[in-house]
């Protein structure tokens, strides 16, 4: 199955330095880019634990990180659609060699 992904989802998904293929299901790049976020939100929540940023600000630094990441806010249909099979008749014929 083959994937033709919005143009600006693909842009926003090179930030991350995601590069799907036609063959990448919109799932799976949803779920790397979901991973990042936990990842950075768990990073952040630690620097809280050990004073290494201050407590009032931790609200604006996870605001900042959903605004990263505001592709995880879009359905993911609106990802990509799927690529129409090719039907025998629209296949290119090459000419017989002579």
């Amino acid at each position: 199955m083959e994937y033709i992904y919005n143009p600006k989802v693909y842009e926003e998904l090179g930030r991350f330095g995601l590069r799907p293929r036609a063959t990448t299901s919109p799932a799976l790049a949803k779920e790397f880019v979901n991973d990042l976020y936990r990842h950075e939100l768990r990073r952040l929540r630690a620097r809280l634990r050990v004073q290494e940023i201050p407590k009032k600000g931790y609200s604006n630094r996870v605001w900042e990180l959903r605004r990263k990441y505001f592709l995880l806010s879009i359905r993911l249909d609106l990802w990509a659609k799927m690529r129409e099979p090719l039907s025998p008749d629209a296949r290119v014929r090459l000419p017989d060699a002579d």
